[in-house]
Formats: C-alpha cells, structure tokens, sequence
C-alpha cells in the first residue's frame, strides 16, 4: 500500500515518514492482496497539537481516520489503532450479512469490496451559500444498515445512498441522541 504524506506547518522528515509506513504497513494483514489505490497522510501542527489525517479510498469503502495529541507519534498510533478498529467492525458486520460468500479476508479484497458504497457530498459554506466543493459518485443499490456502516466509516453525520428497498435516493444520518435517522423521498402532486 503506497501512501501520499504531506506536511502542513511542518517538515515531514525521513524519520516521520518510515515511522508512518512502518506503523500504515499494519493494516495489509487484513487485505488478501495489497490494495492498489494510493493512502493520503496529512501531518500538520497547529497551536501545538499534532494533528494526523489518513484517508485510504478503497473500490466501494473509503477509510479514514483523524487523531490530535501532543505528539506526533502518539497520533500517528492512534490514527493506526482507529483505521484497524474501523476494518475489524466492517469486516465483521460484512461477514454476518454475506457469511455464505466467503471468509473475512475475502471480503476486504478489492473484488468482494467493489461497489459496496457510494456517496455524494457537498460542502458549502453557509455564509454565502457558495458551493466551494462537489463530489460525484455512483449509487449502488444498499440496505440501511449498511449505508449506515458506510457513514461510520467515512466519519460524517450523513450519507446518501440508492435504497435497494425502495429503489429511491435515501439519506441516513446521525442524530444528536445517538441513534439515526432515515429521509426517503416522497411523491409529490405539488411543491
């Protein structure tokens, strides 16, 4: 697994850099074959928290995890210790609802994982309501709860995905209680 590390208000040194692929190099126990898509670190200090950022797109999951401590290297464990907490729990959920297609490390690979997710996003800033930022995936056809797994993963409060129920767009999101709420559209005769 190749991994982009950049450094935002600091230097990335050769000694960062090994200690990031030494400790990232953990996670291709839990892959049959090493994923082809390229990780994304970003280190960077502000107000002296070190703050670490991994995203690893993977075909149909996209893993991602962020930690602040007062050390670097802290944060770059714990960063590792969330990634490999979040592939356990998706694997494991994953191996209760699709037990018949294979073992848990069949289903990470890349063949098993392709098109389990997909997710749109936009941001926008809210002072202006400009659109500063657009992403475009395709929709494949998901149950709830899944959608709901994949929202975990990806760290928002939202997803919007094609329910394979209802064969409409659907948005689950987290609520401030805890638990998670559903939005279906409706139709309409009148806006």
């Amino acid at each position: 697994m190749n991994f982009s590390i950049r450094g935002q208000q600091i230097d990335v040194t050769d000694a960062l850099k090994d200690y990031v692929d030494k400790k990232l190099s953990r996670l291709e126990k839990y892959f049959d074959a090493p994923p082809t898509s390229e990780g994304y670190v970003t280190l960077s200090v502000v107000r002296g928290l070190h703050t670490v950022e991994v995203t690893i797109p993977l075909p149909g999951v996209m893993l991602r995890a962020e930690d602040r401590s007062d050390d670097m290297y802290a944060s770059i464990d714990a960063v590792v210790d969330k990634l490999e907490r979040q592939i356990r729990k998706h694997k494991t959920k994953l191996n209760r609802k699709f037990r018949q297609e294979g073992s848990l490390k069949t289903l990470f690979t890349d063949e098993a994982a392709a098109g389990l997710v997909a997710e749109q996003q936009t941001e926008e800033d809210h002072d202006d309501l400009e659109v500063v930022r657009t992403k475009r995936f395709t929709f494949k056809p998901m149950d709830v709860e899944e959608a709901i797994l994949q929202m975990n993963m990806v760290g928002h409060n939202f997803f919007v995905f094609s329910n394979i129920d209802t064969q409409e767009v659907s948005v689950v999101y987290k609520r401030n209680d805890g638990k998670y709420g559903l939005i279906e559209q409706t139709e309409s005769d009148s806006y």
